[in-house]
């Protein structure tokens, strides 16, 4: 009981600045909820000198609310249409995804990137964003810093993408009749949920498609999503091996990362649910509630990372954010005119 008391405090400051970030994000959806969240918690941060009050409340909602919001994300994810609409974008996801780990594993090596911010910028890239991060900071026991600087480095390339690229697609000769082909490409070429979103309604709008390229995009960018389950497994068995010491043996079941076994089994119920007739629409509310957990988390992270060092240390995650950026950019080109989809 004093523990849960204890926590109130922090609970409590992450949630003002939570709801300030989400009204934000949905005033500004190319920004998003989880920037503004950090950017908010950051500012505050500067202005409390003792957070000591505040450190049981944040280290909950930043660890715990952060897995929580990953298991209600499975709520969101129908598996017989993403297998049914996702597979002509399978081939370009997979190589958009080993394409970007690739590059993120080399500059960490060649610019001395450390380790976890590259790991969590590599898999928010080729992923899907603050989702990803949110999923894979658990699982590699990346700080609120690490976390910070890699949501701040993925925002960065979210909005490019979703200012020039329709941009892009208009000078390289995308078909303007059908939403199809940049629809595959905002899906695989575009970080976040939210400006994959921007990004598709902008060539729907110019070209007067209606939603079609919307929802191809969505469509792809879900299918992306179910990476999150094979990318941390493979992060937690890695760190468990590292970990070991001389007296304990590996052990799978102590790797597993629970909070993603949930979430596969979320996504399993709506996917039985809908297959049973029970309208999608049913599964919005806890869909809502994971994107405002991951707001409330980001918020926790904001508050407790040093802005200071944030910027200072921000040059060698840019550059490593930038390479893989335009390394996807490429490989989806690419394999879009090799596949006949452009």
């Amino acid at each position: 009981m004093e523990k849960v008391k204890s926590s109130i405090p922090g609970i409590l400051i992450c949630l003002a600045i939570a709801v300030a970030g989400w009204l934000l994000g949905k005033t500004f959806p190319i920004v998003g909820g989880p920037v503004f969240g950090i950017l908010i918690g950051m500012l505050l941060g500067v202005f409390v000198k003792d957070k000591t009050i505040f450190k049981s409340g944040t280290a909950f909602v930043s660890k715990k609310v952060l897995q929580y919001a990953v298991i209600l994300l499975g709520f969101g994810l129908n598996l017989q249409v993403i297998l049914q609409t996702g597979r002509q974008s399978l081939p370009i996801i997979v190589s958009t995804i080993c394409t970007s780990l690739i590059v993120a594993f080399i500059i960490h090596k060649l610019a001395k990137v450390p380790g976890k911010t590259a790991t969590l910028i590599g898999v928010g890239s080729s992923i899907c964003g603050g989702s990803a991060i949110a999923a894979t900071a658990p699982v590699i026991d990346a700080d609120d810093e690490e976390v910070a600087q890699a949501i701040s480095v993925i925002f960065l390339f979210n909005v490019l993408a979703a200012l020039f690229f329709p941009m892009l697609g208009g000078a390289l000769g995308f078909d303007t009749t059908s939403g199809d082909a940049f629809g595959i490409f905002a899906g695989t070429a575009v970080n976040d949920t939210s400006s994959v979103t921007a990004t598709a309604s902008t060539w729907d709008s110019l070209y007067g498609l209606g939603s079609q390229t919307l929802d191809k995009a969505v469509t792809v960018k879900l299918t992306r999503t179910l990476a999150i389950i094979p990318i941390t497994l493979v992060l937690a068995i890695v760190r468990a091996k590292k970990e070991k010491d001389g007296k304990n043996t590996f052990s799978f079941k102590r790797a597993f990362p629970m909070f993603i076994a949930w979430f596969v089994c979320a996504s399993i119920i709506t996917t039985i649910c809908v297959s049973l007739g029970i309208p999608a629409d049913v599964f919005s509310p806890l869909k809502t509630l994971s994107k405002f957990f991951i707001v409330l988390a980001m918020s926790a992270i904001g508050f407790n990372t040093d802005i200071v060092k944030l910027v200072r240390n921000g040059a060698k995650p840019i550059f490593l954010g930038a390479c893989c950026w335009a390394a996807i950019t490429v490989v989806s080109l690419t394999m879009q005119h090799l596949l006949g989809i452009w």
